[in-house]
């Protein structure tokens, strides 16, 4: 269990510093859409967040990538691949 406490912990530190380089500039014109980051900053961008997250986990893989919503502090609907 400690284990996955730590993974997640980086995973979240991880997501913060994605979206603080990649997100955060898209803000202006992309207020409310969805974003995906993966980890060499490529960005999936849409307004429907299941298809961003789709399109996010079969690019980057499942829980390989930040996911916002453009100028929100955080996402509040939680999404597993294995409901998909």
């Amino acid at each position: 269990m400690a284990d996955l406490k730590v993974w997640v912990k980086n995973r979240a530190d991880e997501d913060v510093r994605l979206y603080e380089r990649y997100g955060k500039p898209l803000e202006r014109d992309h207020f409310g859409e969805y974003v995906a980051i993966g980890p060499d900053g490529e960005l999936i961008l849409g307004h429907d967040d299941l298809e961003v997250t789709q399109k996010a986990s079969a690019r980057f893989g499942s829980g390989s990538y930040a996911f916002r919503r453009v100028g929100y502090p955080w996402e509040e609907k939680w999404r597993s691949s294995r409901f998909s």
